[in-house]
């Protein structure tokens, strides 16, 4: 009789973009990650995105959360889409994070970034978007 495999933990990877050294809410959504039962893996500060489409590649997440607190995120987060792009990669769930203004949230989402997540988010609200987000593109 064949056995059923359980399905693949979900893989992230939690980015800090560009010149930005505050990381203890990327650090917080690391451990909240991993206790959701996710796999994490950290870029580290000031990560380029062409260096987190190749940890992206490397790694072959499902998931790339980008943290961002310095308000360069409607040029880095869509040049990480397009990074990953480049190398063939559009199975992966973007999504970001940081002090980003209610006006940018719509430009994000149509560069490809699935969800726009501010301060005071529920940390259930944002594993909930992963895990439905990961759920629907390993359908397709």
């Amino acid at each position: 009789m064949k056995q059923k495999l359980a399905p693949r933990r979900i893989k992230i990877l939690v980015a800090k973009l560009g010149l930005d050294g505050h990381d203890r809410g990327a650090l917080v959504l690391c451990r909240a990650f991993r206790d959701a039962g996710m796999e994490v893996i950290y870029s580290g500060l000031f990560a380029t995105p062409e260096r987190v489409a190749q940890i992206a590649e490397d790694e072959d997440v499902d998931a790339v959360a980008l943290s961002l607190l310095n308000g360069a995120h409607n040029t880095l987060f869509p040049r990480v889409v397009k990074e990953l792009h480049k190398k063939g990669i559009n199975d992966v769930l973007v999504l970001g994070g940081g002090v980003i203004p209610e006006e940018d949230r719509q430009g994000l989402e149509k560069s490809g970034v699935s969800g726009v997540f501010g301060p005071g988010t529920p940390l259930a609200t944002i594993i909930d978007h992963i895990n439905a987000g990961v759920a629907k593109l390993r359908k397709l």
